[in-house]
């Protein structure tokens, strides 16, 4: 049973695991011993009534019951930047943000903020930079952004590691779905999706559901059929409407898109998309503009309703 009497302070430290991945980045992240983190750590534990991490060869992950309190955690951290904010004078907020991004996030969570974004800090200049995920990453690296938003298969995120100072904070975990050609009765509940009637579509392989795809493609068999290869989801819904195959596509890349002759899919066992936001961090972060940044993403997608993905 749950702990009531947990000391908020605590929480911090694991919303530091979660975002940089394990204990010494986390303390490096919070200017603490990686000893103080973890007696932190113990001491959330216990007060929870939960394992909240696990350590992997990958670094540290969050269990199911982490997860939740990381989510209150962010909770938190919002509330109290508001409040920051507005005892501060954060609309006075000056400087340059170069914000890194692919296409359906920028699309949906980012162009429809801006506005709102510009009249709430209108001293805050940010520039936006459209790009597939390994030019982002590259700009990322030589510092020509400041923060870049990714995209990872959920299942394989583990195995990307980051580069040294940086952090990754998750902004949105979403279903992938499954397109299929209109009237192709395609049982979505009895499917094996190693055996589909009909073959795959092929992706750029630098995009987060070419991993999906190579998976499923291991559990059957690796001469698995794929076909074509696209870069946009509205190439993929073109073929699919085609007949050509069956697609893997993300539930935030549909927003506001018409796909006639397409029916889309909620099928087990494909996973998720997991959206990140990555960042170098700064020991004298407080007052950043690019932390400014960080909170309206996360309100952004807070206040995203998904079902309009649809």
């Amino acid at each position: 049973m749950l702990n009531m009497d947990i000391d908020p302070r605590r929480l911090r430290v694991l919303l530091a695991i979660g975002r940089t991945g394990g204990v010494l980045a986390a303390a490096d992240e919070l200017g603490i011993t990686p000893s103080a983190v973890s007696q932190q750590l113990n001491k959330l534990e216990d007060e929870a009534g939960h394992v909240l991490v696990v350590r992997t060869p990958r670094g540290s992950v969050l269990t199911p019951a982490g997860l939740a309190m990381a989510e209150a955690a962010e909770e938190i951290e919002r509330a109290l930047s508001v409040a920051r904010g507005r005892i501060e004078g954060e609309a006075d907020l000056t400087g340059l943000v170069r914000l890194g991004g692919f296409s359906s996030f920028v699309r949906t969570m980012v162009i429809p903020r801006l506005p709102d974004w510009r009249a709430q800090y209108p001293h805050l200049q940010i520039r936006i930079v459209e790009a597939d995920i390994p030019t982002l990453i590259r700009l990322l690296r030589r510092r020509e952004l400041d923060a870049a938003v990714l995209e990872l298969d959920s299942t394989t995120a583990e195995q990307r590691p980051l580069s040294p100072g940086m952090s990754e904070e998750p902004l949105l975990d979403e279903p992938w779905k499954l397109a299929v050609p209109a009237g192709a009765l395609i049982d979505s509940e009895n499917l094996d999706l190693t055996r589909l009637p009909l073959p795959w579509l092929d992706v750029d392989a630098s995009a987060a559901n070419a991993a999906v795809i190579g998976r499923l493609r291991r559990s059957a068999s690796p001469s698995a059929e794929t076909v074509h290869r696209y870069q946009e989801t509205l190439t993929a819904l073109a073929l699919v409407a085609a007949g050509e195959g069956v697609a893997v596509v993300p539930t935030l890349a549909l927003s506001g898109i018409v796909h006639d002759g397409v029916t889309i899919l909620d099928i087990p066992g494909l996973g998720t998309r997991r959206i990140v936001l990555r960042r170098f961090n700064e020991r004298r972060s407080v007052g950043r503009p690019v932390n400014t940044i960080a909170r309206l993403l996360r309100e952004s997608v807070t206040s995203f309703d998904a079902a309009e993905a649809l």
